[in-house]
């Protein structure tokens, strides 16, 4: 059995994505179709349709998404019909070694076969798992997180993958504690929330990296103590004048080569640079190790903030409803699905901190 719905497709990277008619299977062992509500537009979107890491055409993208729980598979124990979810890109087998300690955002098992077709019956790619430029999704069970029917889905959405992936990048790989400091390297969405994170931590100051003024002005609106131009000749200095010493992390949120070129001269010794900005496949930055090994610091990659679904969401939705963790100021423009070549344009120009395409 299989339900039509309508998804933004992508047929060649680096064009326009177009409005089509697709067929989306019924679910399957352990799998959901929810319907959704809303679906954030993230740079990594962006770059998987740019073709900056490859990969197979035609695609749907997507992967930060809200919405309810529509049908349910055999197996599925953790969510029924009418639940408000969150939809992610981590799937987790729960037996993989990755799985089994704790860290499914590596989770090594291979995903099925893609629930999407075309019109002509050939398959379109699932990308990341997810698909969420659609009406629908049907993803495994272990993708989705519950959330109260009161959150607005273009809210919720967010936590999906910029609130955790910035926030994540903070508490759970840079490990920050009361009394360290913070440089975050780049304040879009993503940064803002590792900003977030770092204050949240207890991050004694916070020192906010970017080009604009206007983004330094937002960095300080959501934790930052301090902002600096990425454009000065050194700003790791500047940065350390703030600080009165070095970065016990340097959190880099963009994919620009630059700013991991220069991220470990913000560090103190035995800081360490948290990498979740992702630059297009070939790029390279260079490093003298000598350094790095002589003051103890480190190079650490962070994906999806390493967060745990279960044990990470509960705890944002009650820092939000306590009115510690900020989501609604992080929504810039709500889109049709039908504009969404014009959400995408806008995201691209860098001003936004998440458009959103509500259905």
């Amino acid at each position: 059995m299989t339900t039509q719905i309508r998804a933004a497709v992508c047929r060649a990277h680096g064009a326009p994505l177009s409005i089509e008619t697709l067929h989306l299977r019924a679910p399957g062992p352990r799998e959901v179709e929810v319907t959704l509500a809303a679906v954030a537009i993230c740079h990594s979107d962006i770059s998987y349709a740019d073709g900056a890491w490859g990969g197979p055409l035609p695609a749907v993208f997507g992967h930060e998404a809200a919405g309810r729980v529509s049908a349910v598979g055999p197996g599925v124990a953790a969510a029924a019909v009418g639940d408000n979810v969150i939809v992610t890109l981590i799937r987790s087998c729960g037996a993989c070694p990755s799985c089994a300690v704790g860290v499914p955002t590596a989770c090594t098992a291979p995903p099925g076969a893609s629930p999407l077709t075309g019109s002509d019956g050939a398959p379109v790619v699932q990308s990341m798992h997810c698909g969420a430029f659609a009406e629908r999704v049907v993803v495994h069970d272990s993708q989705i997180a519950q959330v109260p029917a009161t959150l607005d889905p273009a809210v919720s959405c967010l936590l999906s993958c910029g609130v955790i992936t910035g926030i994540g990048a903070a508490v759970n790989a840079a490990k920050l504690r009361p009394g360290q400091d913070a440089v975050v390297i780049g304040a879009g969405g993503v940064g803002l929330n590792a900003i977030q994170g770092a204050r949240i931590a207890g991050a004694r100051r916070i020192v906010a990296v970017d080009m604009t003024e206007d983004k330094l002005a937002a960095a300080r609106a959501f934790g930052a103590t301090a902002g600096v131009l990425a454009s000065e000749p050194k700003p790791w200095r500047a940065a350390m004048a703030h600080l009165g010493r070095g970065a016990d992390a340097a959190i880099v949120t963009v994919g620009a080569i630059p700013a991991y070129q220069d991220a470990p001269r913000y560090l103190a010794p035995g800081g360490r640079v948290v990498m979740v900005g992702m630059p297009h496949s070939g790029a390279q930055a260079s490093y003298e190790p000598v350094i790095l090994a002589a003051t103890g610091q480190g190079l650490i990659g962070s994906k999806m903030g390493d967060v745990v679904l279960s044990r990470d969401i509960p705890w944002m939705l009650d820092l939000y409803a306590q009115g510690r963790l900020k989501l609604d100021e992080l929504v810039s423009n709500r889109w049709p699905l039908d504009r969404i070549d014009d959400a995408i344009a806008d995201t691209r120009t860098g001003g936004a901190r998440r458009n959103v395409v509500v259905f």
